[in-house]
């Protein structure tokens, strides 16, 4: 891990505001939009109108991200209820995505830009510490204007006076994919390398080796990827089967990361239930306790990033 450089900025608030007493950071991502309107019809449940979204995203925020130190979410599908209820408690983080996607109906998240609502200067921002912008880096003619975007919105949180979270996800190239070149981990790594260094407040990685192999081998592989990131960092969870994540957390703590922001390898199979509390608290209640233990044993605290 390559040391955070110095911020230039006033007072702002620190990554304390997102971490558990010791420093790690346990958090919950819930900032689906379309994606998750797709696992409902995945599910069997069909087209779900939006007030099914909020639902589901206020039932997770209840029992989740009451008990984990960081909660996101979107600005569409349940923020102000989020904010207004009192769901989440004091020692719990709000976080709000920044990103503005470009997804048809059924299929992947294309590409982000900045969401201009979130990062307007007239936005209420009462009670968010950070915000959060997704940026889905190609080796294509588009690279140079994401990192571009990336470095706006570090700049954009400063001036709001909020964390910034920096969430790149890698993504093959269709020439790429034609000459079979592609190679997922060395991606994610140039990535670190060439977005991690804009000063944002946290770094939201993907897991190596998509959270698989022998344990031995995934720290070596995420010891080698924190040797290239710049500042504290986490791992998400997309891409990674929830029955490999908690080891994906333990090899990635163990080698230099601060915890995780994990939404679908904790809720994924709870969509579509009859009784979706009770599926919470059977199935994704458990998964998350084990992960804040693992945080808890192994991450290091951000203040040492």
């Amino acid at each position: 891990m390559i040391p955070t450089p110095a911020a230039d900025d006033g007072a702002r608030p620190t990554l304390g505001a997102l971490a558990r007493s010791a420093g790690g950071l346990a958090m919950v991502a819930m900032d689906q939009r379309e994606s998750l309107r797709t696992m409902f019809a995945e599910a069997g449940v069909g087209r779900v109108p939006d007030a099914r979204l909020v639902e589901f995203k206020l039932a997770v925020a209840a029992l989740l991200g009451s008990r984990a130190s960081g909660f996101l979410i979107d600005r569409h599908y349940g923020f102000d209820q989020v904010r207004a209820t009192g769901l989440l408690p004091p020692t719990t983080g709000l976080v709000l995505a920044a990103d503005a996607l470009t997804q048809e109906p059924g299929g992947p998240v294309e590409e982000t830009d900045l969401d201009d609502v979130v990062l307007a200067p007239e936005l209420d921002l009462t009670g968010v510490v950070a915000v959060k912008l997704l940026v889905v880096w190609r080796r294509d003619r588009r690279r140079a204007q994401r990192a571009e975007m990336a470095d706006q919105f570090v700049r954009a949180a400063r001036r709001l006076g909020v964390l910034s979270v920096l969430e790149p996800v890698v993504r093959a190239t269709p020439e790429e994919l034609a000459a079979g070149t592609w190679d997922a981990d060395a991606a994610i790594g140039e990535a670190a390398e060439e977005l991690s260094g804009l000063g944002q407040s946290l770094y939201k990685v993907q897991v190596p080796r998509a959270g698989q192999g022998p344990p031995a081998e995934l720290r070596a592989a995420c010891a080698r990827l924190d040797a290239r990131i710049t500042g504290p960092w986490v791992v998400l969870s997309q891409g990674v089967d929830p029955g490999d994540y908690l080891g994906a957390v333990t090899a990635a703590c163990q080698a230099g990361a601060s915890g995780f922001l994990a939404g679908r390898a904790l809720w994924r199979d709870v969509v579509g239930a009859d009784d979706v509390p009770a599926r919470l608290r059977e199935v994704a209640v458990p998964r998350l306790d084990r992960l804040v233990e693992v945080v808890d044993t192994y991450a290091r605290p951000w203040g040492q990033s």
